[in-house]
């Protein structure tokens, strides 16, 4: 089978499986709502831009990033028959936060797919270079003291991630050159030193020790339309570059040497794929907190299931991602006690990764 036809058939497959999730997912609850109620819910929920008008003289925040005043006007092409009380806990209570929980899960994925590729490394993440401890540090900084920013907690973190990837970048970089092993160094020097921030932080931390805690520990409680929006886009502005890129990293998996001979420009491709890596994982962060074990081992099992080649690689572990971290999340919010997402992934991707290495199933790239 082509190249293409693999690639279509996997996604489409794991799409429909995303859907079925995300109609389980909503169904679960408190309150009981069966699945053709879901599904026209959804389908009322559904809205399809019918103008825009952009006022440059405003300045308003769509989804904790500062863009120009844009006023977006919908229509509803679907209209069943739902009870109010239901529409509204799957409209505005429960989709929101599956929706971010499938779009935080095709980041990671996405970004760790990158990662282990350029690293060379199956044990490469999308935090190698310390993108979620920065922002860790930033959010945590502004729970802790109660700063009051134009932008909240979100914008912080999303900034203190950007700074952090920037500056392991300009540590490792000499001579115009970005070595991938002082890169790896580089990065785990600077999470030991803002793991110790953090911690500092923690004690200081008092009556918001809990929030705090939650947030580190992956928390998608609070999650709303706005927060949908702006990683919605950053997610799929990240994709598709990187996807483009998606045949020079199979060149860089046989070595830099190798990729020069054939034409591709190293550097230049090293730096836009931490640039993008980095910017979606601090997207994703920003708004989940840290969730760990989803850009590992998701691209290590699609790796296995569809082979190396980016090309159909990246388009499937960021959708085996979305069903990943939905049905995590739904775990984590099912029970008795609602749990952070991250205590989650990590009961379940720490033993997996474990049976994989007990079978010999991760290898050097």
């Amino acid at each position: 089978m082509g190249r293409w036809k693999r690639t279509l058939w996997w996604s489409l497959g794991l799409s429909v499986v995303l859907a079925g999730t995300i109609v389980w997912s909503v169904t679960v609850g408190p309150v009981n709502v069966p699945a053709a109620t879901v599904i026209q819910a959804i389908l009322n929920a559904v809205a399809i831009p019918a103008a825009v008008t952009i006022d440059p003289e405003t300045s308003a925040p769509i989804a904790h990033v500062p863009w120009i005043g844009i006023d977006v006007g919908f229509i509803h092409p679907f209209s069943f028959s739902v009870p109010r009380a239901k529409q509204i806990i799957v409209a505005q209570i429960r989709l929101p936060r599956i929706v971010l929980a499938a779009i935080v899960g095709f980041t990671l994925s996405t970004a760790g797919t990158v990662m282990q590729g350029l690293f060379r490394n199956p044990m490469a993440d999308p935090s190698i270079i310390g993108v979620s401890s920065g922002a860790a540090v930033g959010a945590v900084m502004v729970l802790v003291f109660g700063v009051s920013v134009p932008f909240g907690l979100q914008g912080v973190a999303f900034l203190a991630a950007l700074i952090t990837a920037f500056a392991v970048y300009l540590i490792a970089t000499t001579n115009g050159r970005t070595p991938v092993e002082t890169l790896l160094l580089a990065g785990v020097a600077v999470q030991t030193f803002l793991g110790a921030v953090v911690s500092y932080l923690l004690l200081q931390a008092g009556k918001s020790v809990n929030t705090v805690l939650h947030w580190l520990m992956g928390d998608l409680a609070a999650a709303g339309w706005d927060d949908v929006t702006g990683t919605l886009v950053l997610s799929l502005c990240s994709f598709a570059i990187l996807i483009v890129f998606a045949q020079d990293l199979n060149v860089l998996l046989l070595g830099e040497e190798q990729a020069q001979t054939v034409g591709i420009d190293v550097e230049r491709t090293k730096r836009v794929l931490l640039a993008v890596a980095s910017l979606a994982t601090a997207a994703a962060v920003s708004v989940a907190g840290v969730i760990g074990f989803v850009g590992l081992i998701v691209p290590h099992m699609l790796r296995l299931l569809v082979g190396p080649d980016h090309r159909v690689l990246l388009p499937t572990s960021a959708i085996a991602g979305a069903i990943f971290l939905v049905g995590t999340d739904t775990v984590a919010r099912g029970g008795a006690t609602q749990l952070p997402v991250g205590i989650v992934t990590a009961a379940l991707g720490a033993p997996f990764f474990l049976y994989l290495l007990r079978r010999r199933e991760v290898h050097q790239l």
